[in-house]
């Protein structure tokens, strides 16, 4: 049996811009990305600190050391520059592997966002 555990979060990162036109997904900084083992166009749930809304999108690269968490397309509606959001990524693995697997979760300066 195969289950959804979680595999990377960058907990309490800030929006740094949002851009309604554009095809959608959020841009992530590199080092961030990497930091958290994302990469691009990795499926994530975008939680929303500030308002509570949740939505699914998928990781554009940033530019590295920038900071930059940017919400584009639709998802631009759905959260403000400034909000602190949440960026959570799963993987689907055997159910015993999962009981000893432990995920990436950063934890950056949420003034930054960059690398504590």
């Amino acid at each position: 049996m195969e289950i959804q555990v979680l595999k990377s979060k960058l907990h309490c990162v800030t929006v740094t811009q949002v851009e309604l036109d554009y095809i959608g997904s959020i841009t992530i900084d590199e080092d961030l990305m990497e930091a958290a083992n994302l990469i691009e166009n990795e499926q994530v749930h975008v939680l929303d600190k500030n308002n509570g809304e949740r939505l699914i999108t998928y990781v554009l690269k940033g530019e590295r050391g920038s900071g930059t968490i940017c919400l584009n397309g639709p998802a631009a509606h759905k959260v403000n520059k400034g909000d602190v959001v949440i960026v959570i990524s799963y993987a689907a693995m055997d159910f015993e592997k999962a009981k000893t697997f432990r995920p990436w979760v950063i934890f950056p300066d949420t003034t930054t966002n960059k690398l504590k």
